[in-house]
Parts: structure tokens; sequence; C-alpha cells
């Protein structure tokens, strides 16, 4: 039996995670034998009667067709699995300190060869949160980079919409096995990105979403990325989270601004005092990969161009009261009768599109 089939199989076993794995790396030199140790050879090796006997149950997995009947499960659902030792398992990962043994995927592996950007956030986006999450990923995506989110609710769902509407595509990495669509809502979402684009797990079939899987998920995203995008994100969250793993794995750190006084951009904002680089349109993000992607040949110019000639009606009427020069926001805001908030999204909204531009005195004119 090879190392990969029996790592395949002791990934099977139920309450066998990363951790016990790697013990178990650290002490064999090869997984050979595995398939001839009992419980009582296991307990040498330092483990935990319980875990041992666990461990023993190997044995018979590996011997009375269990394993054959595993992998066709998989193969039957159209999923493939690949190993940290095998040719396609992506490299970046790989780098990491503590890449997945086994990665089960469904879609499109060629998507993990490009330069992927995670994009994360809060689940519970404001109105400019989704805004600029779509826009941002759309974007991304039309440039070729692919777009990696963790499927949650809120800005991570967002940004996979955004980017399959390009041509780089997106990677979804679940916090549960295949089998399980998580949150339920998201089923349409899940069978488009297994249609265009790549879903991707370390969980094997029937691991339930737990609170503790979604920190391990985020490794991933980060460990997959060049970059880590936050867009609206509270000072605790996993989407601060993913950012410190990925500085960790010496990856890129972007952050969408938002006004001040919200809580859902303080975590966007304390990274940017941190030393984020600050991201007002994709192209922040795309100038630090220019030896990277082809732009020149890629959507990106064309479909950003097109995309400024369409404004909504409150987009509209903004330029049209900077016809006859600057205003500051107040002035706006007495002038468009629009609340605060909805204001600063259409703002930024046309800064993006590079439509207006901010002046000193927190005022804006036409560009």
């Amino acid at each position: 039996m090879d190392n990969r089939h029996c790592l395949f199989a002791l990934h099977q076993l139920q309450g066998i995670g990363w951790k016990t794995i790697q013990q178990i790396m650290m002490r064999l030199s090869s997984l050979d034998d595995v398939d001839m140790m009992e419980a009582a050879d296991w307990m040498e090796l330092g483990f935990t009667p319980g875990r041992a006997r666990s461990l023993s149950t190997l044995r018979n997995s590996l011997r009375d067709g269990q394993l054959e009947s595993a992998v066709s499960s998989y193969e039957q659902a159209g999923i493939r699995w690949m190993t940290v030792w095998d040719d396609d398992y992506p490299e970046l990962l790989r780098e990491t300190a503590d890449p997945p043994w086994i990665l089960y995927t469904r879609g499109d592996l060629s998507l993990l060869n490009r330069l992927c950007i995670g994009v994360v956030g809060t689940r519970t986006p404001t109105v400019y949160g989704r805004t600029s999450a779509e826009l941002l990923a759309s974007e991304l995506s039309a440039a070729g980079v692919c777009v990696v989110s963790g499927m949650a609710r809120g800005i991570d769902s967002v940004a996979h919409e955004g980017a399959l509407k390009g041509t780089g595509r997106t990677v979804a990495v679940l916090g549960c096995g295949m089998d399980t669509i998580y949150p339920a809502e998201n089923r349409g979402l899940f069978q488009r990105i297994a249609r265009e684009g790549l879903l991707l797990t370390e969980y094997p079939l029937g691991t339930k979403p737990h609170a503790g899987l979604f920190p391990l998920r985020n490794r991933i995203i980060a460990g997959l990325s060049a970059g880590v995008l936050v867009v609206e994100a509270a000072v605790r969250s996993g989407s601060l989270i993913t950012a410190e793993l990925a500085l960790g794995y010496s990856r890129d750190v972007f952050a969408v601004p938002g006004p001040i006084n919200s809580p859902k951009s303080k975590g966007a904002l304390k990274l940017i005092k941190d030393g984020a680089k600050l991201v007002a349109s994709a192209g922040d993000v795309l100038e630090e990969y220019g030896n990277r992607i082809d732009l020149q040949n890629s959507a990106y110019s064309k479909d950003t161009q097109t995309a400024s000639q369409k404004l909504s009606s409150d987009e509209s009427l903004i330029c049209e009261l900077l016809v006859f020069g600057p205003l500051t926001i107040d002035q706006l805001l007495q002038q468009s009768q629009f609340t605060f908030g909805h204001l600063h999204a259409v703002l930024i909204n046309l800064l993006m599109m590079q439509r207006i531009v901010e002046i000193p005195g927190t005022a804006y004119t036409l560009r």
C-alpha cells in the first residue's frame, strides 16, 4: 500500500485530525507498515489508549475493501483528492508551516495555478461593504486573478459572486465536508462554483461544520493567496485572523477603508494603520503583481471603462451636483438628502470608478 492511499485511509478515520497525523508523521518514517499496527503498537509511539484504539482500526480499512469503497465514493461524487506529496498540490500552500495533508476538490483545478487573492470580510456587511466587495472581486477576476474566499455569509459570498463575472473565477474554501452546503442559502452559489470555479476543503465527506473548523479554513485561504484583501471587519474577527495568518506566511495584506464611526470598518482601519495597503480600486492590488498578470490583454481595462459609464440614479445625482464645482460632504448631504452612510457608499463607488476625486477639506469634485 503506497503512502498516498495510507494517508487517505488515515484521513477518513473519525476523530483523527491534522495534529494527530502530524504526530504520526513525526514518529514514523513511512506509512508502509500501518496496516500491521495494533493498538499496543500505537501506544508504544506515545498515543493515548483511546487514540490508539481509533488508529488500530486502520488495519481493517486497509484490508477489507473499505479503502477502495471510500475512494470510489469520492469518484462517484466528482471529488478529486490530492496529498501534500503530490505534484499538483498548490505550491504556495505547501510552503506554509501547517499545510493540509489532503485536499478534496471539485471543479477546475487549473485555477490553483493562477495568481490568487483572498477576499474576506464580515458576515453582516453594510451596503457599502457589499458594493465594494463585489466591485473589487469582479475587477480582480476581469484581470485574470482568481478570488479565494470562504463561502460564508456576507462579504465572502458577495466576493464569490463578483468573481464569477470575470475570467479569473473563484475558489471557495469550505469549513466542512464537500457533501454539506453551509450556509444552506448558498446552495445556488455552491453549485455554480462547482461548475465554473473550484470548491476545496481539507475535510472528508461527512464532516459537519462547527465553530472550531473555520479558523483552520482561514489558514488555507491565506496559504493559497499571494495577498489577502479585507473588506469590512470588526477588530476581533475571523477576517483579521486570516490577515494575521497571511502576514505570518509573508503574504501581502490589503484593506478597504470605511467610515471611522462604523464598527464594521474598525478592523480594516486597524490593518491600514498597522501597514496594510489601502485599497480604493482593484488597481491598487493589481499594481503589486504587474509581473504576474497581463493587464493589456485582459478584460480588466475594457470592463472598468465600460462600468464607469454605467451610473446608478444616486451616482448620477451626485455627479450632477458636482457639475458646477467642488462640494464638501456637508453640502452634498444637504443637497442630496441622503443619509451619511448611503452618501459615503455612493462617493466610494464614484471614486473607484474614477468619476470624482477627493480634494482637501473633505470635498469632492468631478475628475
